[in-house]
């Protein structure tokens, strides 16, 4: 299900670090640890993580992802290339439920 809106929906991870806060807090240590680690560049980081979220076929993931890989210098083409990879390993469901919303984002941010 691709939601158009989907900008306006309440962001789930103020959900979660709402209902959850002590975990919401360990949960951004990891991801700060995460982006201290220095074998890959923050872009490569963020079209993996692209990636992964298609193949679970997580479009609202792929939602706030794309911004920030866009914010960090992916072209188009890179993520959706990345999205298209998980043909491979998942079918269609990647790049049906992921590649509209995708370009959509990175076009509109």
């Amino acid at each position: 299900m691709i939601n158009s809106d989907m900008n306006q929906e309440q962001n789930p991870l103020a959900v979660f670090e709402k209902e959850a806060p002590k975990v919401a807090k360990a949960f951004d240590q990891l991801i700060d640890a995460l982006k201290e680690t220095s074998g890959l560049d923050a872009k490569t980081k963020q079209l993996i993580y692209i990636g992964i979220k298609a193949a679970l076929g997580d479009p609202k993931a792929i939602y706030y992802h794309v911004a920030m890989a866009k914010s960090l210098g992916a072209t188009r083409d890179e993520v959706k290339d990345t999205i298209l990879i998980t043909l491979t390993v998942c079918g269609l469901n990647g790049v049906s439920t992921c590649l509209p919303i995708a370009l959509k984002t990175y076009d509109e941010s």
